[in-house]
């Protein structure tokens, strides 16, 4: 299937959901902060198309202010200027430039290939956005599925992560066991909801650090200590290539 589905078959039951940027690769670096910038600039313009100006301080403090108050900058755009989530997203992943930008550990297709069970990428970015970045890392092949926020919908409406209506109807629509499902991230939000649910969680803390250069999703608190691993979680990792040697702690 084309487009923002795709599948193939699996053998195992064992079904792992991977989180893109700042799991697979560190996009706080480079990524998020020029994400951040074009969001801005989306906002700027749609100010000054009804004949109001807002400096670039004026606009990053309304972006903060939308996923405060909405969850995703995208569902404060959506609703606040009645914008269609594919001008936006095309507007906030415009990179001349996306290979020099990505930054990642080497040898993660191999590792990620050798995990039991099926693996689906489970990304708020754009369907466009996260496939290349799938391409640059060389991973394209080791997803049998892949799910960009574009088709977080339920009842037409979209329901990002961490939304429970959109786990629930993941859930449903795979006719899987929460306790199936794996659900890997650096966003601790997103995972406490998924254990609510059910489904087995993974945090992954390598690029953690260095999410205080960004505040375009979630907010990470800076921390020079290494993070504990709060009751939701279970399994905390630095890397991904952890993951094959660590089975056996996910409960």
């Amino acid at each position: 299937m084309h487009g923002l589905f795709y599948e193939r078959t699996a053998d195992s039951s064992m079904i792992w959901l991977f989180d893109l940027d700042n799991t697979l690769h560190n996009a706080s670096l480079a990524i998020f902060p020029r994400i951040s910038q074009n969001m801005n600039g989306y906002i700027a313009e749609k100010y000054s198309s009804v004949g109001k100006k807002l400096t670039p301080e004026q606009a990053d403090q309304l972006r903060i202010a939308f996923w405060k108050r909405f969850g995703a900058t995208l569902l404060g755009i959506s609703r606040i200027y009645n914008s269609k989530a594919r001008d936006f997203l095309k507007s906030a992943h415009q990179f001349d430039n996306l290979d020099s930008l990505i930054h990642a550990e080497r040898g993660l297709s191999v590792l990620l290939k050798n995990l039991p069970g099926k693996k689906i990428l489970l990304t708020n970015s754009a369907y466009s956005y996260s496939k290349n970045v799938l391409e640059i890392l060389g991973l394209s092949s080791v997803f049998d599925e892949h799910i960009s926020i574009e088709s977080m919908r339920v009842h037409g409406i979209l329901e990002p992560k961490p939304s429970k209506k959109f786990f629930r109807k993941f859930l449903m629509k795979k006719k899987v066991k929460p306790g199936d499902c794996i659900l890997v991230e650096d966003n601790i939000h997103i995972l406490k909801t998924a254990k609510s649910l059910g489904i087995k969680t993974v945090l992954v803390t390598r690029y953690l650090n260095e999410s205080r250069h960004s505040n375009h999703a979630y907010p990470v608190v800076y921390r020079k200590q290494p993070f504990s691993r709060p009751p939701y979680v279970d399994l905390k990792v630095s890397s991904v290539r952890q993951l094959s040697r660590r089975l056996n702690r996910i409960h």
